[in-house]
């Protein structure tokens, strides 16, 4: 292989999952605070409510799909009596739909941010760097699922290509000659998601690795009033908290 395709195929993965790792290390580190979404639905909720959960549950069947298509080996559902037809007909239509969704919910995002005066306001640099590699990796991506059905090109069965790449990676045994066998689409799809992956750390993309696990296990927050009624609070304190005060 040719140099380039050599850094695309077998350094710009390991760059991307470096960026990745040790980002999320730094930024949890030294930029804890900021490890946020910085919600803007105080601003506006309406719009907000439609295009949210869109966007999020058509990504979250969008990774899913990625998981399986890429870590689980065609020999293995062939082993189970699913035919390689039976696969593509489910992964390009469940996938087809997946995408769909997350291109709406983004759109209708990007909509209410640029049209929202406070939420625009609020959006950064960093904000417009990230929807444009957010966008540009969701539109390659159902580029990707149209040549691999054959409404772009020939069809291509990924399992034979990109996917056996993906695992080469992961096992530390890179083989690029497998994503130069891929349709051009998949390519680009793979070089603008390693960039995502690589700037993902520095952005608001961090808050989809967190969970609110905490809230489930705190005390209940008990309020009281300044004006001496109901000082002792509604019932008795939990051991290792003292009463408030005053």
């Amino acid at each position: 292989m040719s140099s380039t395709n050599i850094l695309l195929w077998s350094v710009l993965p390991y760059i991307a999952i470096s960026s990745f790792i040790i980002g999320l290390i730094w930024r949890f580190k030294y930029d804890k605070f900021n490890w946020t979404t910085r919600s803007s639905q105080i601003y506006e909720g309406k719009l907000l409510s439609i295009a949210g959960p869109l966007f999020h549950l058509g990504l979250f069947a969008v990774i899913g799909g990625h998981v399986v298509g890429l870590l689980v080996p065609q020999n293995f559902t062939d082993s189970l009596g699913l035919s390689h037809e039976a696969y593509h007909l489910g992964a390009v239509t469940m996938g087809g739909a997946a995408g769909i969704a997350t291109l709406v919910g983004i759109t209708l995002l990007i909509y209410r941010r640029r049209t929202t005066a406070m939420v625009f306001a609020q959006t950064t640099k960093n904000d417009k760097t990230m929807y444009v590699f957010l966008v540009a990796t969701l539109l390659a991506g159902s580029a990707a699922t149209l040549s691999s059905a054959g409404v772009i090109g020939e069809e291509h069965n990924y399992r034979e290509t990109v996917a056996p790449w993906v695992r080469s990676i992961l096992t530390f045994s890179p083989n690029g000659e497998l994503m130069m066998a891929s349709p051009i689409a998949f390519r680009v799809h793979a070089v603008i998601g390693m960039s995502l992956f690589i700037i993902w750390p520095f952005t608001r993309l961090v808050h989809s690795l967190s969970a609110p696990v905490g809230y489930l296990f705190r005390p209940s927050i008990v309020y009281r009033t300044r004006d001496g009624r109901g000082v002792a609070g509604s019932r008795k304190a939990r051991p290792g908290w003292e009463r408030t005060k005053y």
